[in-house]
């Protein structure tokens, strides 16, 4: 049984954290709205989505909706009323006068105002998965340094959506590559290994040593990519028999012992992330979703837009070793594996302990929408 769940463990941190949000749509890309991809419902109250179904249910369906402190959901519902669609809009007045309310009488008022909806995939299916990713915080050094070598860089001219680019091997082999990347160094980090952690999550915290001798905390956010399919490097070390830990320490560890491989190993994933520089002026705050609204630590999520429009308030339910989660949560941001029905990723947030259970959640999901009657 402990041999069981260890190997279950790791294959969580490798679907989980290196793999869940390979990257993340930037914020200025036009986001689906509610209107755009909710249709009219069909016969029986079931709204079909792309790639969803959406089943009315009683409130009693929804596991531990009487028992959910829903203060922190509030403050996340009220980041997404910053840039509502068309079916919340009109809902978002309501919401903020509740700011103030007790759970008791927000719970109320969703009962009386929303319906809640299963989600399922379009044949059916009402089980799926959750992971998790959090956002960062490294050490780094405004100009390269002894023990800071590793660039994150601007986006390239040249860079387009929808476009390959050079992949990680080539960016760090080819003289036209690195040509095109010169000069948009925004920082330098310590440790390869850290850079590609940032570039997985697509957003993360530095504290930045300036030429002066100052610091300066600032957020780097995703800003592009070079458009090539994400590859799990921890799953890259299990399938070659090198690792049986795939944790982030476990994949540190592997590089210690193998230095000589450093490069193969981070080669095997062609995905590379470009960041903006954002100054981080509320430490409380987090990183901009695909909405274009902050995110809050264990109340946002992301999702499939194609699934559920980005906005929608969501009761997530879901039991494992990592966690057992029942809880309102807000679609606010999506990722290149956020795909399906069924399926979403937690915002874990960027302080301690954030990384481990982000990195540990892969464990079944249901999802249930709230929409306006």
């Amino acid at each position: 049984m402990v041999k069981r769940f260890q190997v279950w463990t790791i294959t969580a941190l490798i679907v989980g954290s290196l793999a869940a949000c390979a990257s993340r749509r930037p914020p200025s890309e036009p986001a689906p709205s509610a209107a755009e991809t909710a249709s009219t419902p069909a016969q029986g109250g079931i709204i079909e989505q792309a790639r969803s179904r959406w089943v009315p249910v009683a409130w009693s369906e929804l596991p531990g909706f009487d028992a959910d402190a829903l203060h922190d959901a509030w403050n996340a519902w009220l980041r997404s009323c910053e840039r509502p669609g068309p079916v919340f809009g009109p809902v978002c007045g309501e919401v903020r006068q509740l700011s103030i309310g007790s759970s008791e009488e927000q719970r109320a008022w969703m009962q009386a105002r929303l319906q809640p909806y299963r989600v399922e995939a379009p044949g059916g299916g009402r089980q799926g998965l959750l992971t998790g990713y959090y956002e960062p915080m490294f050490e780094a050094s405004r100009l390269p340094r002894q023990g800071f070598a590793v660039p994150l860089y601007r986006p390239p001219a040249g860079l387009a959506a929808g476009r390959a680019w050079f992949s990680r091997q080539q960016i760090d082999t080819l003289p036209q590559a690195q040509a095109a990347l010169r000069g948009q160094e925004i920082a330098w980090l310590a440790d390869p290994v850290d850079a590609l952690i940032l570039q997985i999550q697509g957003s993360g915290r530095l504290r930045i040593a300036e030429p002066d001798g100052s610091q300066r905390l600032v957020r780097l956010a995703f800003a592009g990519a070079n458009e090539h399919a994400y590859q799990s490097v921890g799953r890259w070390l299990l399938d070659q028999g090198l690792v049986r830990d795939a944790s982030w320490g476990g994949i540190k560890a592997w590089v210690a012992a193998n230095p000589m491989r450093l490069q193969e190993m981070l080669w095997s994933n062609p995905r590379y992330i470009f960041f903006r520089e954002e100054a981080l002026v509320d430490l409380d705050s987090g990183p901009r979703g695909a909405q274009g609204v902050a995110l809050t630590p264990g109340r946002s999520i992301a999702v499939d837009p194609l699934s559920i429009p980005y906005g929608t308030p969501v009761w997530l339910a879901t039991s494992g070793p990592a966690a057992n989660l029942n809880r309102l949560v807000l679609a606010q941001d999506t990722g290149s594996a956020i795909v399906g029905a069924v399926r979403a990723d937690y915002f874990a947030g960027w302080t301690e302990g954030a990384g481990e259970l982000a990195g540990r959640l892969k464990q079944p999901l249901q999802l249930w929408v709230l929409w306006p009657r």
